[in-house]
């Protein structure tokens, strides 16, 4: 799936009148097939593009493509339609406590279900083999028919990729997938969602405060800062001069998370504390 942002304005649905609009002027189109990491300190942007680009919210102004079609001059029911075709896998996945795993991934293939084997496959789940093979990919095949709130927290993230890898999606946007796993979780994690993508010709857009893993494993890299289009660079144009300009505030961000990256922060930078 294409995806062409043009003009892009966007804020949060809660903001008050007069708070700065969390992406202004954004400008980015992404070919179908391709893979692009985004990039960019806490509050920079990126949860909010995820979400314009997966009509989960209407820009203020702007437009918004995906194959060619303006979503959001279409009525309820088409608009849906275009949904059907994406997946938004938020940073913490929305799963109920007491839901075995098995429907947790099959969620997935709601989408293309009708609405009475949706509800049959909450008593009865079908495509268990479907779910099997999906958790494999994250090595938790293991926990096909465990509950939700018996899992580790890095377990539950590993749960909402399955179910986004269980999706026939077309595009496939992925918030923070990396946040609850160790080093070796998270490349295992980004080595099967891009093999996911591949399979299928699928569309990948992650945000990844993962500044490594995201040149490592990305072609194409978009850096947000303050809601506005710093750069969109092949990756290995991306040096430690643009990303150290792009944390310009936040460098612990980028020193603490990214330590395979070469640059030495300016004596006079403060040290702050994080925020995800």
């Amino acid at each position: 799936m294409k995806v062409v942002l043009q003009a892009c304005h966007a804020n949060h649905p809660a903001a008050q009148p007069d708070t700065p609009s969390a992406l202004r002027d954004i400008n980015v189109a992404v070919g179908s097939g391709e893979h692009v990491a985004i990039i960019g300190p806490s509050g920079a942007g990126k949860t909010t593009l995820l979400q314009v680009m997966a009509c989960a919210l209407q820009p203020s102004a702007g437009t918004v493509q995906l194959d060619g079609i303006r979503p959001w001059e279409l009525g309820s029911r088409a608009l849906q339609g275009v949904r059907r075709r994406l997946f938004l896998a938020p940073q913490v996945p929305p799963l109920p406590p007491r839901q075995r795993v098995v429907t947790a991934v099959l969620a997935g293939l709601l989408p293309d279900m009708g609405l009475w084997h949706s509800l049959k496959s909450l008593v009865y789940p079908n495509h268990i083999g479907v779910a099997d093979a999906a958790l494999a990919q994250f090595d938790l095949d293991d926990k096909l028919f465990e509950r939700v709130d018996r899992l580790s927290g890095g377990e539950r993230q590993r749960v909402g990729l399955a179910r986004l890898v269980a999706s026939s999606a077309a595009l496939l946007l992925v918030d923070e997938p990396l946040s609850a796993l160790d080093p070796e979780r998270a490349r295992q994690a980004l080595l099967s969602l891009k093999h996911t993508a591949q399979n299928r010709g699928a569309t990948l857009v992650a945000t990844l405060h993962h500044v490594d893993m995201a040149l490592a494993h990305f072609a194409r890299i978009v850096g947000l800062r303050d809601g506005e289009l710093v750069f969109d660079l092949p990756a290995s144009q991306v040096t430690p001069a643009l990303l150290q300009g792009l944390y310009a505030s936040r460098l612990d961000e980028l020193a603490g998370l990214a330590p395979a990256i070469d640059f030495a922060p300016p004596a006079n930078a403060h040290a702050t504390m994080p925020c995800r």
